[in-house]
């Protein structure tokens, strides 16, 4: 049974800092690209960031320079470290994994950027 379980969110002030993780289980961890996804209020769900097999890195133009995507095959765990946060990041942040061909998510952890 694939498992992902996010944490790290939380409330902060405009240009803090937060830490995401996401654990999963049930899969061979170092076999899959991971992503980030968030969901905010009224809107669809958008990509934030992946972290290929072989560390290769993608972010969505409002993030990148801000946003570091990482990952840890020892211990199941992709991260989302987040810096100079804005309003405009508040949303519920998820991740991803496409496993064969199925599509995973967590439960998603709320992030909320007061100004």
């Amino acid at each position: 049974q694939v498992q992902l379980v996010e944490a790290g969110g939380g409330l902060v002030q405009a240009g803090g800092s937060l830490g995401l993780s996401c654990a999963a289980s049930g899969i061979i961890f170092s076999a899959v690209d991971i992503d980030w996804y968030r969901q905010a209020p009224g809107k669809q769900r958008e990509f934030v960031a992946r972290i290929s097999i072989g560390g290769t890195t993608n972010y969505a133009d409002s993030v990148k320079g801000r946003f570091t995507i990482s990952r840890d095959n020892a211990k199941n765990t992709v991260y989302l470290q987040m810096n100079s946060l804005k309003p405009e990041d508040t949303a519920v942040y998820y991740c991803h994994v496409r496993y064969g061909t199925i599509d995973y998510w967590g439960q998603g952890t709320q992030v909320t950027v007061s100004s």
